[in-house]
């Protein structure tokens, strides 16, 4: 059962933004997201969290401006996905303008896995080097800093991922590390490396190193910092809104990096209308394909590329690499759909996939669909190596994944192999023989930390939108906001007259709708083929649809009841 109900908005705050200058819309909107004043929504650079609050951040600092001064080899290693890709390539352009001999590695998720284990320390040390500098990963890997340590290897971990019981014995800049007080627990990856950096630079300028010359401009690796925070799906609370809002910025006046650019081209997209969308739904795709399907190494080579001609055919390779994932994740997606429809989901609390064949790197993309579908915690799971089986998983609100594996791997101790992850996504292995009684302890655990209501689906909308509000002009302003994970684009709901409704694509509805007032709507229903009744309530969006140069006012239909 699905309920839709409006946001909460407190009546103070609104009035206070309209009075700073803010329409009774905007007003509304910011209000029910918890903004109380003009000045939580102020996004220039100086408005930053400062680095000194975050743990260590002052070391490692300091240990990277000694490993510039000696130069010595810095070796990044990193994650496989639009973090992990996105944290890298603002790594290494970021210590090559601070002086720095860097060069990277990124784990093969087929053959090594995620994070810095004994594995890829042996790879890494095939480079040489001096010091291995983790992003987005190495809170977990405490087998592989040792490893590393052995081999008479210096490691420095950049992460954001919650922390087990153990932590590595070296240093670590991680919001979420124990005793680190930095107001933003929301930090991607990437804004931890972009971090890290802005403590080097002010590290190097105390050693003055700049004397004479012109200090680099770390705010050129917005973009990167931008497209890897969205892509993550982080919360975007008002310092990750900061970071995205500036990096869209550059994006807008052009002044993206090659490889970023080409994904814009790559996508059919325009860098100058860059948004919060097209980071999350266009650019972000086709970079995770890199490292879904084959090798990230192919992303990261993108983003590090320095003209369009360099990054042009590495934007295309993925464009490409996105698509065969589409087919994959057609096929993956139905067989899931067939095996749930011989199971009561809806008495479950909890849904748990394997099936050998899947394609590894798309269990995540599963996982999600399953989630969006039956609005349970779902963990998707293939085969991975020897006997052992991957799994990805997403969770709902009301259930924090990453605590219900570990409480899992509590009262289970040979279950799960490793686990880690956040509170709405997480990764995990087992040995193959021990889906089932995985499946039925996490069943349980899933039932003890959830109840009836929470399996209920809401959703959130902000009201109803007037019939004056129905506008280009409306749809633009909202369309180049920061909106994502934590601070969620408007959503509205009202009662419309279908006029008109046809199938394209094969799945997908084109509709015509007409509100109270008689206004008729373009909309679209992307991923149902079922024609709607004459009469509907909907949970809509309002956006812009440009074809042949003509810009027009566009529904995008998210719920539908009669």
């Amino acid at each position: 059962m699905t309920t839709i109900s409006p946001r909460i908005v407190p009546a103070a705050a609104e009035s206070l933004l309209c009075q700073q200058g803010y329409t009774p819309l905007e007003a509304r909107l910011y209000a029910a997201r918890g903004i109380n004043s003009r000045s939580e929504l102020e996004h220039e650079l100086a408005h930053l969290l400062p680095f000194s609050g975050l743990k260590n951040i002052i070391e490692a600092g300091k240990r990277l401006a000694d490993a510039i001064a000696a130069k010595e080899r810095i070796l990044i290693v990193a994650d496989y996905d639009a973090d992990g890709a996105t944290a890298c390539a603002v790594g290494m352009r970021g210590l090559a303008m601070l002086g720095a001999v860097v060069d990277f590695v990124v784990p093969n998720r087929f053959e090594y896995g995620y994070g810095l284990t004994p594995e890829i320390v042996e790879l890494a040390a095939q480079k040489s080097p001096d010091l291995i500098l983790t992003v987005d990963n190495g809170i977990a890997s405490v087998a592989g800093v040792a490893a590393a340590q052995a081999c008479g290897i210096d490691v420095l971990i950049t992460d954001h991922h919650l922390p087990g019981d153990e932590l590595p014995a070296t240093l670590i800049v991680n919001p979420n590390q124990p005793g680190c007080t930095f107001a933003s627990k929301n930090l991607a990856g990437v804004g931890v490396m972009f971090y890290v950096l802005m403590a080097l630079r002010a590290e190097l300028r105390e050693r003055q190193v700049f004397a004479g010359i012109k200090e680099p401009n770390l705010a050129t690796l917005l973009d990167l910092v931008a497209l890897g925070t969205v892509a993550d799906v982080v919360r975007l609370d008002g310092n990750n809104r900061i970071l995205v809002e500036q990096g869209l910025k550059r994006m807008r006046a052009g002044r993206a990096s090659a490889g970023v650019l080409a994904l814009f081209a790559a996508a059919g997209r325009f860098p100058y209308k860059a948004s919060c969308f097209d980071l999350g739904f266009t650019l972000g795709p086709r970079l995770n394909a890199a490292g879904r399907l084959d090798d990230m190494s192919l992303g990261i080579a993108c983003l590090l590329a320095d003209s369009e001609a360099a990054a042009t055919p590495l934007a295309k390779e993925l464009d490409s690499m996105n698509r065969e994932r589409r087919e994959i994740e057609v096929g993956m997606r139905a067989e899931a759909e067939a095996i749930l429809g011989n199971i009561a989901v809806d008495d479950a609390y909890s849904i748990s996939l394997y099936q050998g064949d899947w394609h590894q790197g798309v269990v995540g993309i599963i996982a999600s669909r399953m989630k969006d579908r039956f609005h349970r915690p779902t963990i998707v799971f293939a085969d991975g190596n020897d006997d052992e089986i991957k799994g990805s998983g997403r969770s709902i609100p009301g259930l924090h994944l990453r605590d219900a594996l570990d409480l899992v791997s509590k009262r289970h101790p040979d279950l799960i192999l490793k686990f880690g992850g956040h509170a709405m996504a997480a990764g995990l292995s087992l040995r193959q023989a021990d889906f089932g009684r995985f499946k039925a302890a996490f069943e349980t655990v899933c039932h003890e930390l959830m109840d009836a209501d929470t399996l209920e689906r809401k959703i959130e909308t902000d009201g109803e939108l007037a019939t004056e509000s129905f506008a280009l002009e409306v749809a633009e302003t909202l369309d180049t906001q920061v909106w994502g994970q934590g601070f969620p684009a408007p959503l509205f709901q009202g009662e419309f007259t279908v006029v008109e409704q046809r199938l394209v694509g094969e799945r997908h509805l084109k509709l015509k709708l007409a509100n109270p007032h008689g206004l008729v709507l373009d909309a679209m229903r992307f991923g149902h083929a079922d024609p709607l009744p004459p009469k509907i309530l909907a949970v809509y969006r309002i956006g812009v649809n440009e074809f042949r140069g003509n810009r027009v006012v566009q529904l995008q239909i998210e719920h539908v009841s009669e």
